[in-house]
C-alpha cells in the first residue's frame, strides 16, 4: 500500500524560487506543514533534473514529505524519487507505469469530467485536477475549472485529488468543501519571502480529517 498526503502540495518554480533557491523553499515550505513537493523545471536538462531530485530527496530525507518528478520519467527514475506526475500530453499512464515499476507514485493531471472517468486506479494512485483558475506559472493550461467545475471533475474521479492552479490561501477551505484531498500551490509560496510562514498559513485553513 502507497502512502501519501495530498493535503499541501508544493511545485518548485525556478523562476520564483529566486529569492530562496529550490531546495531552501522545498525545506522551509516542508518545515511549515507541506507534504509532496513537486520539481517541475520545464527549462532543465534531464541530467539536471536528476541532480536536483537527488538533492532534494536527500534535503526531506527525514521529513516524511514525498517529492515528485514533473513530466522527466527518465530523470525520476534516475534520482530515486518517490513520484512521478505526468500531463495528458507527456505519455500514457500505461507507458509511464511499466517504466517506473509498480512501487513509486504515479500522478495523472486531468482536466474533465470525461478525462477523470478514465483513469485507471490499478495504474494510477493521484490526479491533479485544474486549473481552478487561470495561472501566469503555466501559460499553455487549459479552461479553468472554477470550483464547480472542480467538484465535478473530483467526483467523476476514482482515484484521490488535488486540485491546482491559481489557489491561495483564501481559497483553501473552497477546494476541499468540493471534494478535493488535496490543496497545490505555487505562487502561494515559492513567490514568498517566508516560505515556511507562507506554507503555516495555507496549513491552517486545511480542515483536519
Amino acid at each position: 500500500m502507497k502512502h501519501f498526503d495530498l493535503s499541501l502540495y508544493l511545485v518548485l518554480d525556478p523562476d520564483l524560487c529566486q529569492q530562496h533557491s529550490m531546495i531552501e523553499t522545498a525545506c522551509e515550505a516542508v518545515a511549515g506543514g507541506v507534504t509532496m513537493v513537486q520539481l517541475r523545471h520545464k527549462h532543465a536538462s534531464t541530467d539536471e533534473r536528476i541532480v536536483l531530485g537527488r538533492a532534494l530527496m536527500e534535503a526531506l530525507r527525514d521529513t516524511g514529505a514525498i517529492v515528485v518528478m514533473n513530466d522527466d520519467v527518465a530523470a525520476a527514475i534516475e534520482a530515486g524519487v518517490d513520484a512521478l506526475h505526468i500531463g495528458q500530453g507527456d505519455m500514457t499512464p500505461a507507458l509511464a507505469r511499466a517504466r517506473i515499476g509498480p512501487e513509486m507514485i504515479l500522478g495523472l493531471s486531468v482536466n474533465s469530467e470525461g478525462g477523470a472517468r478514465l483513469v485507471d486506479p490499478a495504474i494510477v494512485d493521484y490526479a491533479g485536477v485544474g486549473p481552478v483558475f487561470a495561472t501566469p506559472t503555466k501559460p499553455d493550461h487549459e479552461k479553468p475549472l472554477g470550483f464547480k467545475g472542480l467538484g465535478q471533475v473530483v467526483a467523476a474521479c476514482p482515484v484521490p485529488t488535488v486540485a491546482i492552479g491559481g489557489l491561495k490561501k483564501e481559497h483553501v477551505q473552497q477546494v476541499f468543501a468540493a471534494g478535493a484531498h488535496g490543496v497545490a500551490v505555487v505562487s502561494a509560496i515559492c513567490g514568498m519571502p517566508d516560505p515556511r510562514q507562507a506554507a503555516r498559513d495555507l496549513r491552517e485553513r486545511i480542515p483536519s480529517r
